[in-house]
């Protein structure tokens, strides 16, 4: 029984999002990681150092070269592993020793009911998926970041002219900015949301939250031994004409046992313009991580006791003269 949901290469499409589609660059949406993005703006925002400065976030005002390169920013693979579902929405999928968290958009959540019948009717837990990948980078330099995997469908091997076609296991095309970011040792290749007219006049109308959520990059870290060009690093300390990162189209493998991604092939020769592509400027992001500070709940504190979670005190009616 194959799939329900047709295997594409998908981030070449284009289709006009939706207010409540969390789309493809979508990170898991858990309680631990809403509570640290609360906490500290460096994981939403972890690019905020190096790209606010050297990337054009007027989309207006960058040169568009996808139409003579057919470049697009992308990072989409394959890989196979043990699938387990819970009850408690906390998917996973197990490649060798280790376990990572599997979710999916609203919108392909038909995929992923797909995938449980198939397992359901098969009893076969161990499946060949296609996946967006997807990292969360902390602020702390002590605490390794972590992936997880947003599931587009699943090939039993008899589905032709799709990206699982084109990609073994445990292979991912990756294009986008070949940088360093804040938050990670390891250079990325930075990949964020392509440019259409119909994106852009959806952020145009859309809440604040939700266009900063839209807008949000994936950073994977890359392994590139002799790469062609080197990983842009900005020095906040130098001037402002520091150069700004390669765009890059290479083929990677994904390394389990290192949670990083490690070069493979390279696609196409590096450009110096990349795409034009969507990003929240550092305005609306710094009117979000306001927006969120106004919102948390005070922390009353006991001598003696742990931190007492309290809501803020409503003020005072004025008294009648």
């Amino acid at each position: 029984m194959a799939s329900t949901e047709p295997i594409s290469n998908e981030p070449k499409s284009v289709v006009p999002p939706q207010p409540s589609d969390d789309s493809e660059q979508t990170e898991p949406d858990t309680e631990e990681h809403r509570a640290r993005v609360e906490q500290n703006g460096a994981i939403s925002n972890p690019e905020q150092v190096q790209t606010d400065e050297k990337v054009e976030t007027d989309t207006e005002k960058q040169t568009d070269n996808t139409e003579q390169s057919g470049s697009i920013f992308q990072a989409v693979g394959v890989i196979t592993g043990l699938v387990k579902f819970t009850d408690e929405n906390k998917s996973s999928i197990t490649i060798g020793r280790k376990e990572y968290q599997l979710f999916y958009a609203p919108r392909k959540q038909r995929a992923f009911e797909a995938l449980k019948k198939e397992i359901e009717a098969t009893g076969e837990s161990t499946q060949r998926l296609v996946v967006y990948p997807k990292v969360i980078h902390f602020p702390k330099k002590d605490q390794p970041h972590r992936i997880a995997f947003q599931l587009v469908g699943f090939d039993k091997g008899r589905q032709a002219e799709v990206i699982s076609e084109e990609l073994q296991d445990m292979e991912f095309k990756l294009c986008g900015l070949w940088q360093f970011i804040p938050v990670c040792p390891t250079p990325c290749i930075s990949v964020f949301r392509n440019f259409t007219t119909e994106r852009l006049e959806y952020i145009k109308t859309a809440e604040l939250a939700k266009k900063i959520k839209f807008m949000k990059a994936s950073h994977l870290p890359l392994l590139w031994k002799d790469a062609p060009v080197r990983p842009f690093r900005f020095n906040p300390k130098a001037g402002k004409d520091q150069g700004h990162p390669a765009f890059v189209e290479i083929k990677a493998k994904f390394l389990p046992q290192r949670d990083v991604f490690g070069f493979d092939t390279l696609l196409a020769l590096p450009q110096d313009r990349a795409p034009k592509f969507l990003k929240a400027s550092k305005k609306d992001k710094a009117s979000a991580q306001a927006a969120k500070k106004d919102k948390a709940p005070v922390q009353a504190y006991s001598k003696d006791k742990a931190p007492v979670q309290r809501d803020k005190p409503k003020p005072k009616p004025k008294a009648k003269s």
